[in-house]
């Protein structure tokens, strides 16, 4: 299989070239983003891993530019950007993954074989459960066709539930994901911002689509 690098780092483009081919894979590098774009664009890669900070055109505009061309190679964003918003973005944008530096490279290859392994259709832009549909891109939610009044942090807890629906997520995941915080057990910051997510969500409407698992966190899904 082959991967495309785009990386500016000297050192470490090489260490992951080196890493990779150990490993059976192919790898070609790009040292900036005008090469990488082009790379990415017409080099018929299985996997592109791809900083966020590089020079000539960042990660972020390869990968709009790649998404807007219909282009669905799998990437993943290896980058010293650490923030949440950050991480949030990489994959409102079409990001398949996202690790930040520093890195061990085992859990680099775990992530790579996984993401090479999952084999599902990437989310669409417009991300709709029942009659709740998400604009990540305009930053935008609406309920059967209204528009849902949501802080930036509110929009953010309901991009992950709905990216995540079905899955039941622990205070703890959802504390790291949005606030970027290590979860107290005596701080009440997700319940308190899930209710005032629920109050927009669901109470004004019957169907209720944010369940609590008692014990456990909260889910999105569709109940009959």
């Amino acid at each position: 299989m082959r991967i495309l690098i785009a990386e500016d780092d000297p050192k470490t483009a090489a260490y992951l070239r080196q890493g990779l081919e150990e490993n059976g894979f192919v790898a070609d590098l790009a040292a900036n983003g005008i090469d990488g774009a082009h790379l990415a664009s017409d080099g018929g890669y299985d996997l592109i891993i791809l900083d966020v900070m590089l020079p000539g055109k960042d990660g972020w505009s390869i990968l709009t530019g790649l998404r807007s061309a219909g282009v669905e190679t799998p990437v993943l964003f290896l980058t010293a950007r650490d923030a949440v918003h950050d991480r949030v973005r990489g994959l409102e944008l079409g990001a398949d993954d996202y690790l930040v530096k520093p890195f061990a490279f085992s859990e680099l290859l775990a992530r790579i074989r996984t993401v090479l392994r999952r084999g599902t259709p990437r989310q669409p832009d417009i991300q709709r459960i029942a009659d709740l549909e998400i604009d990540p891109r305009r930053h935008r939610a609406t309920r059967r066709g209204l528009p849902l009044d949501l802080t930036p942090k509110e929009f953010l807890l309901l991009s992950l539930l709905v990216r995540r629906s079905g899955d039941v997520l622990s205070r703890t995941l959802i504390a790291e994901q949005v606030w970027d915080i290590n979860f107290d057990s005596d701080s009440n910051v997700v319940d308190v911002h899930m209710r005032r997510l629920r109050l927009k969500v669901d109470d004004p409407f019957d169907d209720k689509l944010i369940h609590t698992v008692r014990g456990v966190g909260y889910v999105l899904e569709v109940r009959a």
